[in-house]
């Protein structure tokens, strides 16, 4: 599969979720994605109207995290969360699934959930990234929300929040993309370190977006070096 740099870096959601980042940092992190042309910076909720600031005038989405990191927040606690974000701009949300309930088989709370937040988003022409946290569920579990999220038209599956005992593995992300259907996009998260070669392998099982933090630059200047631009 051809690429360029420029398609690699259109992979990346620019990770600036660690609690312990200062406001110094998250500026930071804001401007490095922009420089590097990023698909979007995923910020925590409360820096998101600062963060549409600073990538006013880009190509970068501003992405945020609804549930997180355990998706055990009641559905209408997960809506304030939605709504809050896109009033202040947000763009993509990256919304945690009730995975409790995936493993008590409650399909139908999962379901809900899940339609609730894709609906608010999407009648706000926005997006939204459903995660599994993947290492707690068996495939069965994984095949399940992939149905369910093709029913309600969310915009990409998500492996992880990167805050479980582990992360994207290319066995998951191969099974997700077989049982999404087309309009569901496939993103990795929870993987790093990661490379160039990394993303074109990704890229390969079809994937579409991954979740990197400091990774980016280094990312940026292997794809300069291989593909000359």
């Amino acid at each position: 599969m051809e690429c360029s740099t420029k398609d690699i870096m259109k992979m990346i959601d620019h990770s600036l979720l660690f609690p312990w980042f200062d406001a110094e940092k998250l500026e930071e992190g804001c401007k490095i994605a922009v420089e590097c042309d990023v698909a979007s910076v995923c910020i925590m909720p409360f820096y998101v109207k600062r963060c549409a600031e600073i990538l006013a005038g880009s190509t970068v989405k501003i992405s945020t995290t609804v549930g997180f990191p355990h998706g055990c927040n009641t559905t209408s606690t997960k809506l304030a969360e939605a709504k809050q974000a896109l009033d202040d701009g947000g763009e993509e949300l990256d919304m945690v699934a009730n995975y409790s309930k995936a493993l008590s088989g409650d399909w139908d709370y999962v379901r809900d959930d899940i339609k609730a937040v894709v609906d608010v988003a999407h009648e706000r022409g926005q997006k939204v990234k459903v995660i599994f946290e993947n290492c707690y569920l068996t495939d069965d579990h994984k095949k399940k929300m992939c149905e369910i999220c093709g029913e309600v038209r969310a915009d990409w599956v998500k492996t992880s929040t990167g805050y479980g005992r582990s992360g994207a593995t290319n066995e998951d992300l191969a099974l997700m993309r077989k049982y999404c259907p087309e309009h569901v996009g496939v993103k990795s998260a929870g993987a790093e370190p990661i490379g160039v070669d990394e993303l074109i392998e990704v890229r390969a099982i079809g994937v579409s977006r991954i979740g990197a933090y400091n990774m980016t630059p280094i990312i940026r200047e292997q794809c300069k070096l291989r593909f000359g631009q």
